[in-house]
C-alpha cells in the first residue's frame, strides 16, 4: 500500500508539472494573439525645435582689386605710395580736370538760367497774363454795351447802319482779344505749354549738370574699400587710359564663406539667416556667419546652389580657400510639439502615423511643420499622451492588436539637422 501511495503522489506531481508547463506555454503564445505583441512606441514631446541645413564649402576673401581710370587724362598727382594703408574714399590718383571743371561751370550756368526762366514765368508772365485777361474781359463788357446802344439808336433812326456795323466789328475784335489773352494766361499756368517747356529745359540743364559732375569725379580716383596698396604703376605726368591697371588694392575686413546647398533645400534659404561655421583644420572652434547671397542659378551637374555667408568677426586662423562646414538655421519653433521622424509615414507627401488606441493599431493623418532628420513638428493630429508605433521594421497592420513596450519607448528630439549636401 505504501508503494502504491508513493506512485500516485509522483504521478500527480508529474501531471501538475505538465499542466504548469502547458499553462506557461499557452500564456506565452496566446497572449500576443489575444492582446497583441509588444512594440516600442514614440510619444510627442513639447519643447524647442530647431531645423538646420548643413553644408560644406570654402573661405573666400577678396585678394585684390585692380584700380584704373575711367577717362583718358593727364595724371596731376599721386598722393599715396606702394604699401600704404588707405581708407575707403581716400584719393589715390588725381587727373588734370581743367576741361571737366569748365564743362561743370557751363552746366551750372545753364541750370541757373533755366531756373530764372521758370521763375520769370511764375513771377512775371503769369501775373501779367492774368491782368491782361481781366482787362480784355472788362473791355468786352464795355464794347458790348456800346454795341447795344448803337443798335437801339439804329432802330429809332437816329444813326445809320454803318455805325452799327462799326460797333459790331469792335465787339468781334474785343472778343478775339479775350480769347488770345486767355490762351496766353493758360500757357503760363503749371499745366500750360510755356511753363512745361521751361520746366523741361530746367530738367535737361540739371541732367547735364549731373553728367558734368560725374565726369569731373572721374578725374579723382578713390579707394573703394579699406585696404593696403600692394602695387603702383603710375606717376605724375603720365597719360592714362581706361583699361590700364594703375594700382592694386588688397581690401581688408570682408570674409565670406562660399558653400554649395543641395537644390532640394533651396526653399529653406532666406537672406539674413544666422549660421555657425567651423574650419576643418580647427574643428573645435566655431564662429558665427550670416547668409547674404543666394545664386539664382542651379548647377545642373551637381544639383546644387551656391550661397555666400558673411563672417563679421573672422578668427585670426581663417585663411583663403580653407575648407569649412556650415550649419544654417532655417527654422526655430519654441514650445512646440514634435515627434521622432522614425514614427511618421509619408512625411513629404501625406503624413500619417499608426498609434495604439484601445489596444489596437489605428491609422491617423497628421499635419507637420518644421522637419529635420530626427524629429518633426506636429501641427495637428496628435497629443502628448498618444503612443505611436514605429514607421519602419515590423509594421503593425491597422486594426490589429498592439501593446506598448514602455521599456523600449522612443522620444522626440528637441533639435534636428537636415543635411544640405
Amino acid at each position: 500500500m505504501a508503494e502504491t501511495h508513493g506512485f500516485l503522489t509522483k504521478s500527480r506531481l508529474i501531471k501538475a508539472a505538465v499542466l504548469a508547463v502547458s499553462f506557461v506555454f499557452v500564456a506565452y503564445f496566446a497572449t500576443p494573439l489575444l492582446f497583441g505583441s509588444k512594440s516600442r512606441v514614440f510619444q510627442a514631446k513639447r519643447g524647442e525645435l530647431v531645423q538646420t541645413v548643413v553644408a560644406s564649402g570654402r573661405v573666400e576673401t577678396p585678394a585684390r582689386v585692380d584700380i584704373g581710370a575711367q577717362v583718358t587724362g593727364l595724371v596731376a598727382s599721386v598722393p599715396v605710395k606702394e604699401g600704404q594703408t588707405v581708407k575707403a574714399g581716400d584719393l589715390l590718383i588725381e587727373l588734370d580736370g581743367a576741361d571737366e571743371k569748365a564743362a561743370l561751370e557751363l552746366a551750372n550756368a545753364n541750370v541757373r538760367q533755366a531756373e530764372i526762366k521758370l521763375r520769370q514765368i511764375q513771377e512775371l508772365t503769369q501775373p501779367l497774363a492774368e491782368q491782361a485777361l481781366q482787362q480784355a474781359q472788362v473791355n468786352v463788357t464795355n464794347v458790348q454795351k456800346q454795341f447795344e446802344r448803337t443798335r437801339e439808336l439804329v432802330a429809332q433812326g437816329f444813326v445809320g447802319q454803318a455805325q452799327l456795323d462799326e460797333a459790331k466789328r469792335n465787339l468781334d475784335i474785343a472778343r478775339s482779344q479775350v480769347d488770345s489773352v486767355k490762351l496766353q494766361e493758360q500757357s503760363s499756368q503749371p499745366t500750360g505749354s510755356d511753363f512745361q517747356l521751361a520746366l523741361a529745359a530746367l530738367d535737361q540743364a540739371r541732367a547735364n549738370q549731373k553728367s558734368a559732375q560725374a565726369k569731373l569725379q572721374h578725374t579723382q580716383i578713390r579707394a573703394i574699400a579699406d585696404g593696403t596698396l600692394i602695387s603702383r604703376d603710375v606717376e605724375r605726368g603720365d597719360t592714362v587710359q581706361p583699361g590700364k591697371v594703375l594700382m592694386v588694392l588688397s581690401p581688408v575686413g570682408l570674409t565670406q564663406l562660399l558653400i554649395q546647398i543641395d537644390e532640394k533645400n533651396l526653399r529653406y534659404m532666406q537672406l539674413g539667416q544666422s549660421a555657425v561655421a567651423t574650419a576643418d583644420a580647427y574643428p573645435g572652434q566655431k564662429f558665427p556667419a550670416e547668409l547674404t547671397f543666394i545664386n539664382p542659378a542651379v548647377n545642373a551637374q551637381r544639383g546644387s546652389v551656391d550661397v555666400k555667408l558673411n563672417v563679421p568677426n573672422p578668427p585670426s586662423y581663417l585663411k583663403q580657400d580653407m575648407t569649412v562646414s556650415v550649419e544654417i538655421e532655417v527654422a526655430r519653433r519654441k514650445d512646440t510639439l514634435s515627434l521622432s521622424a522614425e514614427a511618421i509615414h509619408d512625411v513629404a507627401t501625406s503624413p500619417w502615423v499608426m498609434l495604439i488606441n484601445k489596444g489596437k493599431a489605428e491609422r491617423r493623418a497628421i499635419s507637420v511643420g518644421v522637419r529635420g532628420d530626427k524629429s518633426v513638428e506636429i501641427l495637428s493630429g496628435l497629443s502628448e499622451q498618444d503612443m505611436v508605433l514605429p514607421a519602419t521594421g515590423m509594421a503593425v497592420q491597422e486594426g490589429k492588436r498592439a501593446r506598448a513596450d514602455l521599456q523600449r519607448g522612443g522620444a522626440a528630439q528637441a533639435r534636428s539637422a537636415q543635411s544640405g549636401g
